[in-house]
Parts: C-alpha cells; sequence; structure tokens
C-alpha cells in the first residue's frame, strides 16, 4: 500500500480492497479503518468511528440507532451475517462482529456503506487506513 487515506467513494473503496488484501498478503492480525472524527457526529469526547476486519470478520461499535442502520446495510450482503452482539454494563455502545465471506470488493463496499449509512458521514467523507 502507498497511500492511506481518501474522500471520494470510489477512492475509498479501491483504499478498503488494498487494505484488505494486504491485510490477507501479510497474515497482519487485522486491518482498521477509521473515518475522519466528526464532532457534530461524534460528540466532543468521543471517537471516531472504525471499522476492523480480520479473518473473514467485520468488528465494529455501534451506539444508539446505528444498531438498527447496521441491520438494514448487512441485510443487503447476503454473504453476510451479525455472528455477536456485546453490551458491556460499562460501555456505552454495542461491539458487533459480522462474519463476511467474500472478496475485498464486496468487503470494501460494505465498509463504505457502513460509514455513510451507520456512522452517517457524508458522500466525501475521508478515510483512514491505520493498521495494515
Amino acid at each position: 500500500m502507498t497511500r492511506f487515506d481518501a474522500d471520494d467513494s470510489r477512492e475509498r473503496q479501491k483504499l478498503f480492497a488494498e487494505a484488505i488484501t494486504a491485510h490477507r498478503t501479510r497474515g497482519s492480525a487485522f486491518t482498521t479503518v477509521e473515518a475522519d472524527h466528526d464532532p457534530d457526529l461524534d460528540g466532543e469526547d468521543s471517537p471516531a468511528p472504525w471499522v476492523q476486519f480480520a479473518d473473514k470478520t467485520f468488528n465494529l461499535d455501534v451506539v444508539g440507532d446505528e444498531l438498527d442502520r447496521l441491520k438494514d446495510v448487512v441485510d443487503d450482503f447476503p454473504a453476510f451475517r451479525i455472528d455477536q452482539l456485546e453490551s458491556p454494563d460499562e460501555a456505552e455502545a454495542t461491539n458487533v462482529r459480522i462474519t463476511a465471506r467474500s472478496d475485498a470488493n464486496h468487503l470494501a463496499a460494505f465498509a463504505d456503506r457502513v460509514f455513510r449509512e451507520v456512522y452517517e458521514r457524508d458522500e466525501d467523507y475521508r478515510a483512514w487506513v491505520t493498521a495494515v
């Protein structure tokens, strides 16, 4: 990988697919993508949303209505399914694990939709690959 951020849908999906491919090729533990922090959407003290992928599984945290929106996105990807929801008492978010058996391009399309539809990012949001 030679670049680590993108801010339009086509370039983000290409970036995400490259990160997933690099993760698989290197046999790394996971790859993580983050959206730029938006205080209006995320709150001042909350972290930017992130999506992690490892071993055919997406991992992400959602709060409130985000879980319902995530279920709607997963429904559009027949090869994906929510396998685990964890909501520890001390945490505000629900950790979600989604099994996703697909090629890098479909995985990338899913990740981009998660940021746009679940985390309500604008079409031109900037995403960063923060770990491969």
